[in-house]
């Protein structure tokens, strides 16, 4: 099992942000809500370990937020607590997303390393001084780059780069350039998200209000082609949508959302899914406070039918350079992937998009450019296939969201 843990706290609000969040604010009582906030998530780890059996935890990713807010005797607690509540397998991935602004704590790296967490997620987004202006970001570029020197330092071996791109102004040059940059650092991995403004993120009524304009679909097509080409020849496996690894630095947290693996999502709106169940926490501090001191079962518990399990295969797999296992599909449906979908898989293939090699149908970088498009006809595809579903199963299942190359972010 994976376990997710959200940290609902920033020191303010990122322009493009639209995960659960609130600014943090100074003195005693930013302090009072960091403590609240311990102590519900001690007690939901308590509370879930016994519901669930105390099962082994593969991997466990801190994300938020800002973690990076913890203080380090905070996050010594969760872990103690995690540690004797569940059983964490030797040489568990513990990742842990932070901001350059408050990675730069003396001796605070070190600490999270002396800790356990052996995996760091560096919130860079860009190098660019104006771009992290437009994007509300608290750091600068020097701060950036201080921060990832000094996690080096504190001893943190598996360093994550998060960056953004297609933003206003932003051209392939500039886009080529500061990937140069970052690659000069020699991180283990990249996550290089497409800026995507969704409902909630503050930046969003100022582009529906043409006060900024992004780059056009040809310059985004070419940013996201001539980049990921680049990465690759610089030692960066392209193994799904947004992310890079060099070898053997896959983020092993993430991999187990896109093969559908059970995941326990902790912290106000953190979303959870084991066997056939989803559901998520409030979206809210105190209401998420008020379920777990009363320790509430999960709110409006959604039950996963045929239907949604065989388009959130097709989704999730689809986005990683391993693709599709035909055979799942088949085990799922009784039916064949490439006889249901033949001519527009024949289609692709002429064009370069997919390959299908050892029972796996995946896309190309060129299929992952246009992936949302070949995912829109896959569902409509599927959904008529489905059709001999009982009515009731058919009714429930409209089947996940699409989301773009920028919108998943490896976590619930």
């Amino acid at each position: 099992m994976q376990l997710y843990i959200h940290v609902p706290f920033c020191r303010s609000r990122c322009g493009y942000c639209s995960f659960y969040s609130r600014a943090l604010p100074p003195g005693g009582y930013g302090v009072e809500l960091l403590r609240n906030y311990l102590n519900g998530l001690l007690a939901e780890i308590s509370l879930w370990a016994g519901r669930l059996g105390r099962p082994r935890l593969e991997t466990v990713f801190f994300g938020g937020g800002t973690p990076s807010i913890l203080p380090v005797a905070s996050l010594e607690l969760i872990l103690k607590r995690l540690r004797k509540e569940f059983r964490l397998e030797k040489g568990a991935e513990i990742s842990f997303e932070g901001n350059p602004e408050s990675m730069l704590q003396l001796g605070y790296a070190a600490d999270l390393a002396a800790l356990g967490v052996n995996r760091l997620s560096l919130g860079l987004q860009s190098l660019n001084e104006d771009m992290l202006r437009f994007l509300g970001r608290p750091h600068t570029r020097r701060e950036a780059l201080a921060a990832y020197e000094a996690a080096r330092m504190g001893g943190i071996a598996n360093i994550n780069l998060d960056l953004i791109w297609g933003l206003p102004g932003q051209r392939l040059r500039l886009w080529l350039d500061e990937l140069k940059t970052v690659v000069s650092l020699k991180p283990e991995h990249l996550s290089c998200y497409n800026l995507s403004l969704e409902e909630g993120s503050p930046l969003r009524p100022a582009l529906e209000r043409g006060d900024f304009e992004l780059p056009g679909d040809k310059e985004q097509s070419s940013m996201y082609a001539y980049g990921s080409e680049y990465l690759e020849t610089a030692g960066f496996l392209h193994y799904e949508i947004s992310n890079y690894a060099r070898m053997g630095f896959k983020c092993r947290h993430n991999l187990g959302y896109w093969e559908g693996r059970d995941y326990l999502g902790l912290g106000p709106s953190a979303v959870s899914t084991i066997g056939d169940k989803r559901w998520s926490n409030p979206r809210d501090l105190d209401a998420w406070l008020n379920r777990t001191a009363r320790g509430l079962p999960p709110p409006e518990c959604e039950i996963l039918d045929r239907n949604v399990r065989v388009l959130e295969l097709i989704m999730l797999r689809l986005r990683t350079d391993r693709g599709l296992r035909l055979q799942a599909y088949r085990k799922l449906t009784g039916r064949d992937f490439i006889a249901d979908n033949k001519e527009l898989i024949h289609g692709l293939h002429r064009k370069g998009m997919l390959r299908i090699k050892n029972g796996y149908l995946s896309l190309t970088a060129a299929g992952m450019l246009v992936s949302n498009s070949i995912l829109e006809y896959l569902f409509t595809s599927t959904r008529e296939k489905l059709a001999a579903l009982s009515a009731p199963e058919r009714e429930q299942s409209e089947g996940p969201a699409l989301e773009g190359p920028s919108d998943f972010q490896g976590r619930p």
